[in-house]
């Protein structure tokens, strides 16, 4: 049994009971697949709940939005299908941010040890590459999201966003594979400081856009005000030069901040329409997927769900915050696919440009515990991180792992 009930308004325990992981050994993953099998949890299982729709929200325009007026998407099925086909590795200490490498390896960031290290897809291995110099773990602080420049095959520059002791921030640094393990990573160069810090709600999601800038989901840090002050950084989803400048096209020229009022934001992913998409985590009542517009107020703390309130714009979905807990997004056949933590699921939302064409659908329920992030691997595939050594789960022999998924 998972251990405890949690408020809300952190990444809350979760709930379910986990399956035998045996069953998808890398040993069987090729019957499954042949089979064109999906795990239990899966359509049968049922989606979350919502209240009823508002209207469709007109496509953004701009860095991260598709041209107005352009057509509309092809719908997905109303109905999807996940298969795990492997496991990359396990035995994991606290993952949080992903990195795919060219050619296949990966980066995995350790939330608590605040360390990166390289796991090879062929074999499982997990070699460190190095410690974050600065990280101070605490809470839901520590070292969080990772991603690779857009220029990585010259520079070789990885970002991370992580926790100190004064604040959350974002640094670049040089990775050399040529050197000895542990010790492949150059000093930090800090591109962006000054983002509050707490015990909870430190955002730390970041990735590069279709535009080649750096965008980074932020937490109020339980402090509510400031979501919607836009002096503060927290609370906010952060637009950036890979130098940590403003970029022309943000709402304010000499700001970072592109859009506000968020509570918690630990997921970010572009649609085939360079849409930009988010997660957020909701306080007791609904957890949300937004879709994100430059300088759009998302309502926190005047606002939670769809509230339908002049001057704030509504979530495109909502779950019950036990369902849910959402951290990590992914874009994959014509779905948003979002990891859940509390709600140790993964959900599928399909949608027809901005809209969704049907109710979300949850798979892998109770099977492997939190979900943490998740990746898209181009295609029909999906890279799947598990978040059971976090403190607010219930470890098992081989947690956390990173799994192999094929969804449709």
């Amino acid at each position: 049994m998972r251990y405890g009930q949690a408020h809300t308004s952190y990444e809350g325990p979760g709930t379910g009971i986990r399956g035998v992981l045996a069953a998808f050994a890398l040993a069987g993953c090729g019957a499954l697949l042949a089979a064109g099998c999906a795990p239990a949890g899966g359509p049968g299982a049922g989606p979350g709940t919502s209240p009823p729709r508002a209207a469709p929200t007109a496509s953004a325009g701009g860095p991260s939005g598709s041209p107005s007026g352009s057509p509309a998407a092809a719908a997905p099925p109303a109905r999807g299908s996940v298969t795990v086909t492997g496991e990359i590795a396990k035995g994991l200490e606290s993952p949080w941010g992903v990195a795919p490498l060219p050619g296949g390896d990966l980066l995995v960031a350790s939330r608590d040890k605040g360390t990166i290290s390289r796991v090879a897809v062929a074999t499982g291995a997990v070699t460190p590459i190095g410690e974050v110099p600065g990280v101070a773990p605490g809470g839901e602080g520590g070292l969080l999201g990772l991603a690779l420049s857009p220029s990585f095959a010259s520079d070789k520059m990885v970002y991370a966003y992580f926790t100190t002791e004064s604040d959350n921030r974002i640094a670049r640094m040089r990775y050399d594979e040529h050197r000895d393990p542990g010790q492949q990573l150059g000093a930090p160069d800090t591109v962006l400081r000054g983002i509050p810090k707490g015990l909870i709600h430190n955002g730390g999601r970041i990735a590069f856009g279709p535009d080649k800038m750096l965008y980074a989901g932020t937490g109020e840090t339980g402090d509510t005000g400031l979501a919607q002050d836009k002096k503060s950084l927290g609370g906010k989803i952060l637009r950036m030069t890979p130098d940590g400048q403003p970029v022309h096209g943000n709402p304010e020229a000499d700001s970072v901040v592109y859009s506000y009022g968020h509570r918690n934001v630990q997921g970010l992913a572009w649609d085939k329409d360079k849409r930009l998409w988010a997660s957020e985590f909701g306080q007791n009542t609904w957890d949300e997927l937004n879709l994100i517009e430059p300088g759009v107020n998302y309502g926190w703390p005047e606002a939670e769900g769809k509230a339908g309130k002049p001057g704030l714009r509504d979530p495109v979905a909502v779950w019950k915050t036990d369902e849910a807990s959402p951290s990590g997004i992914a874009w994959a056949q014509g779905s948003v696919w979002m990891a859940g933590l509390k709600g140790e699921r993964l959900w599928r939302i399909p949608l027809a440009g901005p809209d969704p064409v049907a109710e979300p659908e949850a798979f892998l329920t109770g099977k492997y515990g939190r979900l943490r992030s998740v990746v898209s691997l181009g295609g029909d595939r999906l890279l799947l991180v598990t978040s059971e050594t976090d403190g607010r789960g219930s470890p098992e022999a081989g947690d956390d792992r990173i799994l192999t998924l094929t969804v449709r």
